[in-house]
């Protein structure tokens, strides 16, 4: 994928324990390896800036697994 910028909603997923995740306009789904407190809100409307996460492994067999490189909260 490499650098990929994209808005997104983040949600909490309550399985195996639970996740953070980031939902994007068009369904696509993104597991962030390490997300962000500052983005740890339900519902939360994000722009993000996402890369491969290599060699990830996970019991969550959910989205596709992204660092955060970089994040901002549009305005309302």
């Amino acid at each position: 994928m490499s650098k990929k910028r994209v808005t997104a909603t983040v949600t909490y997923i309550p399985q195996s324990g639970g996740f953070w995740s980031l939902i994007g306009e068009n369904g696509e789904e993104w597991r962030p390896v390490s997300m962000p407190e500052q983005l740890k809100y339900n519902g939360k409307k994000v722009d993000v800036v996402l890369d491969d996460a290599d060699d990830d492994f996970s019991i969550y067999m959910w989205g596709t697994p992204v660092v955060v490189v970089s994040f901002q909260t549009p305005l309302p």
